[in-house]
């Protein structure tokens, strides 16, 4: 059976991830074609164009570029009844792209995150108008970027931006300050660095794979007047929680912005 055609418009950094992950899982490199004028190259296989070529249209269109260049790019991309879009522009509703693309069949929302480059992210999906087989086309897509939650309402996706498309550069933060806090106490960097994210890494995955929350999963490392109580009685007495919920809702409250920018257009 013939590899759907993909056309991947946009290359910046969550684009180049996707594509990374595709590659990795199989996805033929003769099957995509990457549209920006800026990106000098692409890996071998994988089509390159500054504009979109002008003999047909594709199965699928993925859209990677900032959410503001969509008035500008939407009306210059051939699209038919047959042609899924994909969006992972932040804040874009459905009736926004249905307004730029609206000879395409169906649109799909798709927020996910960078570890999809290496197959570890998550991606949230919305696509009210999927039949059965372009949902299980989306899914084959999606899967190999990493884990796949479908969401029902579209609303929900200001929240999911906040807490996973914009959360791991939330979490790296946090890496840098767990390795320098390490530095202040004697270790190297290079050795800081290290035991900062391989224990991030580490304690995300026995948290995935744990039937305990992670606050009760955190309980268990610490003992009583420990060294992991000591820590612990810090952060709880700091404005630690209250700090992440207004990162999140900052990054939530701008894709609200973003929404209402493109139903302006």
């Amino acid at each position: 059976m013939r590899a759907p055609s993909i056309w991947l418009v946009g290359f910046g950094n969550m684009g180049g991830a996707m594509l990374q992950g595709w590659l990795t899982s199989g996805v033929p490199a003769n099957s995509i074609h990457v549209i920006d004028p800026m990106a000098k190259s692409v890996p071998s296989g994988v089509a390159l164009s500054a504009a979109p070529p002008t003999d047909g249209a594709p199965d699928i269109l993925v859209l990677a570029i900032k959410p503001q260049m969509l008035g500008d790019v939407g009306p210059t991309l051939p699209v038919s009844s047959a042609t899924i879009v994909i969006s992972i522009l932040a804040g874009v509703e459905i009736a926004s792209l249905s307004a730029a693309l609206p000879g395409a069949g169906a649109f799909v929302r798709v927020m996910p995150n960078m570890p999809a480059a290496i197959g570890e992210g998550v991606s949230a999906v919305f696509g009210p108008s999927l039949d059965g087989e372009r949902r299980q086309r989306i899914d084959a897509l999606v899967a190999p970027l990493g884990r796949v939650e479908w969401v029902e309402d579209e609303s929900l996706f200001h929240a999911v931006t906040g807490v996973s498309g914009s959360g791991p550069a939330f979490v790296l933060r946090f890496a840098e300050a767990l390795a320098a806090a390490g530095v202040a106490e004697g270790l190297s960097p290079d050795l800081a660095q290290r035991l900062a994210l391989e224990t991030l890494a580490g304690t995300a995955r026995l948290a995935l794979q744990s039937d305990m929350s992670p606050s009760d999963l955190a309980e268990t490392v610490r003992s009583p007047n420990g060294t992991t109580h000591a820590g612990l009685v810090v952060i709880d007495g700091s404005d630690f929680a209250e700090i992440v919920r207004q990162t999140i809702g900052a990054a939530a409250t701008r894709s609200r912005e973003l929404a209402a920018a493109a139903q302006k257009g």
